[in-house]
């Protein structure tokens, strides 16, 4: 009840924010109405997949649960085009052979070290090619729909580990506990030197707030909120979650399992803004081993969620 309660707190916030936002930009109603419509949907479908409670009533409740979350990944899809005129049968089968392929990967292929690998290697894919930007439909120039299928690829890429696979992912949901919180924030404050002298090196970035008037603390919270549910989540349950825990085990080795995964974790950010970013590849790495430590520490994703977070809060409301 407390969960529902909450969830539905966070999806009416969202909601508003939506609303705000459309209307400072001027987005007709007519547009606004079904992207909000479609983003309500996946942040609920959003929640109920990562919450521990939820998913606990779906595995009891859908069977079989493939077939119910390769449904779930149209539903946004089909909200937001139909209403608009550009519903697409050629980009609906492609998001339907891919919800598919994350849906029945753990019910038709056996749990082996390559397969899990590949997997990874998919949903990764996945988040770096510009696929979903040429499935969903872009409405308005200040709209990214690419959002909806990252979003449902990743909940769906998480639900086929713990729901499917049944493969333990420890400390995955969305609200840390004390210990996490401090594991987190410790590893964070232990980076801010290594990242400023990296940035100063690279003159990678220049400190700059922004905005820097009274909407940087409502802007900083609200960013730290989406990075730490969204990115951080997303990207620390497959990196430290699942690799740096699979790699430890592989090479019995914490520290070099620890390295590996810090130099892969930078190596995904080779694309970012420009290829090949070489700059952002070194910031990455070395944080990414400050986000393995605090998994370390508190044998949690959302310790390492929480320095990822509050990286990524700094880097851009203070950097630019």
């Amino acid at each position: 009840m407390k969960l529902l309660k909450n969830a539905l707190i966070l999806i009416l916030l969202a909601g508003i924010i939506g609303l705000l936002y459309a209307y400072s930009l001027s987005i007709p109603a007519a547009i606004t109405a079904p992207v909000l419509a479609a983003c309500v949907v996946e942040l609920a479908l959003y929640i109920a997949f990562i919450a521990e409670p939820s998913r606990r009533w779906i595995d009891r409740h859908l069977a079989p649960l493939p077939l119910w979350m390769a449904a779930s990944a149209l539903a946004p899809y089909l909200i937001v085009t139909l209403p608009l005129g550009a519903f697409d049968w050629q980009r609906f089968a492609a998001l339907a052979g891919l919800a598919a392929v994350l849906s029945l990967w753990y019910t038709v292929l056996p749990r082996r070290r390559e397969l899990d690998l590949l997997f990874i290697a998919i949903v990764a894919a996945g988040l770096l090619l510009p696929v979903f930007a040429w499935i969903y439909p872009r409405p308005h120039p200040k709209l990214p729909m690419a959002v909806l299928g990252q979003s449902m690829w990743t909940r769906l890429a998480m639900l086929a580990v713990v729901g499917v696979a049944r493969i333990p992912v420890k400390g995955f949901g969305f609200i840390p506990t004390r210990a996490e919180w401090i594991a987190g924030t410790r590893n964070f404050l232990l980076f801010l030197p290594v990242g400023a002298l990296i940035v100063w090196w690279t003159n990678f970035a220049r400190f700059r707030p922004h905005p820097a008037d009274w909407r940087l603390p409502f802007l900083a919270v609200v960013t730290f909120a989406g990075m730490l549910w969204i990115v951080a989540l997303r990207e620390e349950f497959f990196f430290r979650g699942l690799l740096q825990e699979w790699t430890t085990r592989w090479l019995k080795s914490e520290w070099l399992a620890l390295i590996l995964v810090s130099v892969l974790f930078g190596l995904a950010h080779l694309p970012f803004r420009d290829f090949p970013n070489w700059p952002m590849v070194a910031l990455a790495a070395a944080a990414g081993v400050f986000y393995g430590r605090a998994y370390m520490e508190a044998k949690s994703v959302r310790a390492a969620m929480i320095a990822h977070a509050l990286v990524n809060t700094v880097w851009r409301t203070m950097l630019g």
